[in-house]
C-alpha cells in the first residue's frame, strides 16, 4: 500500500514520519520547497520531541518528500493535512484546502488506483460534503463512493505528545459513506491501531466531534481558572488541590485542570471562535462557548492587574517574561496567552526581557527589537522588577535565591505555581493560591 500525506505542518509530519518508519510506502507533499529540503535532511521544522528520530527512521525507509503534488497519482490513500487558518472574523479560511483538493481532484482523474481521500484537516460541519465533495467529483470526473472513497478522519493530536498521540490514539473517527472504501479504511486503521476503538459515522458528525472535543476541553480550562480567581481571594485556598480532588471524581477527570493564564496554542482558541461563528450562522446563541471566550481573555488582565498593583507604573520598568511558548516541550506561540500579555505590558511602555528554552526566535518573528532575548534564565533577571512565570517549562522549577538576586526588585507572579513550596527571598504571588 502506497499512502500520501499533503501537508507537512504539525499534523501531517507526525503523521508522515510514524507510516513511513512503520515500513510503510510513503510520500510526504508540502509546497513550501524549502520545508521539503530540510525535512528531506531529517530536520523538522519544529520542536516537537521524538519527532525527527521518527522522520530519520522514516527516512531510512520508503519516504519520498517533495513539493510535487503529482507523486501521489499512485497512492492507495490520500490524507489531506493542509492548514485552516482562522479569519478576522472568527471563521477558518479554506484556500489552502480547496487549493490542494482541487489539484488532488485533477490528478485522481489519471489514478486508476480508485484511492480513498482522507480529510484530517480541521474544517465545520458540512464542509467535506458541500465543499470538498463537489471539487473532487468535477476536477476528477468522478464519482465519490463508486471510484474513489472520501473519508473524514479528525484528529487530536496534541503538541508535546504528537508522536504519542500518532502511535497510540485513543480514538479513530471515520465520517463518510458506508462504502467498500470505508472498508477499506477501516481495515487499514484497525491493523495500524488493533487495539483503539473506531467510530463510524458520517462527515458532518465526524466534523463536529472535533470541534466538541476541543470545545469541552476549552470549558473545563476556563471553569478552572474561574475557580481560581476565587481563590485568589480567599485566604490559604490552593486550587491545586481542589483541581487533584475534583479530578479523581470519574464524572469530571484530571485532565486539562491545571489552572494558569489560559488556553492557547493553534487548536483551543482557532475551534472556539470557527464554532462560535458556525453557531451564529445557524442562528443558535452559543451562550457558554461565548463565557468560556470571556474568560479567557479577562485572565490577562488579571495578571497585569495583579503587576501594578505591587510595582505601580511599570512605564520604563523591566518585566521578565518566563516562557513564551503556549505549553511546554514546544516552540509554538500561535495564540500563546504569553504573547498577548507582553503586547498589553508593551503597550504601557514596559520594557520587556523573554526567556523561553524553545521559543525564542518564534517570539522573535513577532516582536523583533521591541524587546530583548536572554538565552539565560539569570541574565533575563538583571535588573527586573518583577518575572511573570508563565509557561510551565520544567526548567523554571530550578529557580532559587542566586537566579533571582539581580532582580531589581524580587517580585515573582507564578501563574503555573511551579515555585509554590520553595522558599525564596523575594515577594512570591501565585494564581490560585490565596494569601
Amino acid at each position: 500500500m502506497k499512502i500520501g500525506i499533503v501537508g507537512l505542518g504539525f499534523v501531517g509530519l507526525s503523521l508522515t514520519s510514524v507510516l513511513a518508519s512503520k515500513g510503510y510506502d510513503t510520500v510526504g507533499i508540502d509546497a513550501d520547497e524549502e520545508k521539503c529540503e530540510k525535512i528531506s535532511n531529517g530536520d523538522s521544522p519544529f520542536f516537537e520531541p521524538k519527532l525527527e528520530k521518527i522522520l530519520r527512521s522514516g527516512l531510512k525507509k520508503k519516504l519520498t518528500v517533495s513539493d510535487d503534488l503529482s507523486l501521489i497519482k499512485d497512492c492507495d490513500m490520500i490524507f489531506v493535512t493542509v492548514g485552516t487558518p482562522q479569519s478576522k472574523n472568527g471563521s477558518i479560511e479554506l484556500t489552502m484546502l480547496k487549493k490542494s483538493v482541487r489539484t488532488i481532484g485533477k490528478i485522481l482523474r489519471e489514478n486508476k488506483k480508485n484511492p480513498v481521500v482522507i480529510i484530517k484537516s480541521t474544517v465545520i460541519p458540512g464542509t467535506t460534503q458541500k465543499v470538498i465533495l463537489p471539487i473532487l467529483e468535477k476536477e476528477s470526473k468522478k464519482k465519490a463512493g463508486k471510484e474513489f472513497g472520501l473519508i473524514s478522519n479528525p484528529e487530536f493530536l496534541q503538541e508535546s505528545t504528537a508522536i504519542r498521540d500518532t502511535e497510540f490514539p485513543h480514538v479513530i473517527v471515520l465520517g463518510g459513506y458506508q462504502t467498500k472504501y470505508m472498508e477499506k479504511t477501516r481495515t487499514f486503521f484497525s491493523k495500524l491501531h488493533p487495539n483503539t476503538s473506531i467510530i463510524i459515522t458520517n462527515h458532518q458528525t465526524a466534523e463536529m466531534i472535533k470541534y466538541a472535543n476541543n470545545s469541552f476541553l476549552a470549558t473545563k480550562i476556563s471553569f478552572i481558572n474561574q475557580l481560581s480567581n476565587i481563590c485568589q481571594n480567599i485566604p490559604g485556598s490552593n486550587i491545586d488541590d481542589i483541581a487533584k480532588t475534583i479530578g479523581l471524581d470519574p464524572r469530571i477527570g484530571k485532565l486539562f485542570l491545571n489552572a494558569g493564564p489560559g488556553y492557547g496554542g493553534s487548536c483551543l482558541p482557532k475551534d472556539m471562535k470557527a464554532l462560535i461563528k458556525f453557531a451564529g450562522d445557524i442562528g443558535i446563541n452559543p451562550t457558554l462557548l461565548n463565557a468560556v471566550e470571556k474568560i479567557n481573555h479577562t485572565q490577562i488582565n488579571q495578571i497585569v492587574s495583579l503587576l501594578e498593583k505591587k510595582v505601580g507604573s511599570i512605564s520604563s520598568k523591566q518585566i521578565t517574561i518566563l516562557g513564551t511558548a503556549f505549553k511546554p516541550n514546544t516552540d509554538d506561540i500561535r495564540d500563546s496567552i504569553a504573547i498577548e500579555l507582553i503586547k498589553k505590558l508593551l503597550k504601557k511602555k514596559a520594557k520587556i526581557t523573554i526567556h523561553d528554552p524553545k521559543a525564542i526566535r518564534n517570539t522573535k518573528n513577532v516582536f523583533g527589537g521591541k524587546i530583548c532575548y536572554d538565552e539565560s534564565i539569570t541574565r533575563a533577571l538583571n535588573n527586573s522588577y518583577c518575572a511573570i512565570i508563565m509557561t510551565q517549562w520544567k526548567q523554571f522549577g530550578e529557580l532559587n535565591n542566586k537566579s533571582i538576586k539581580c532582580m531589581k526588585r524580587k517580585l515573582i507572579i507564578d501563574c503555573r505555581r511551579i515555585l509554590a513550596n520553595k522558599k525564596l527571598d523575594a515577594e512570591y504571588y501565585a494564581l490560585g493560591i490565596g494569601k
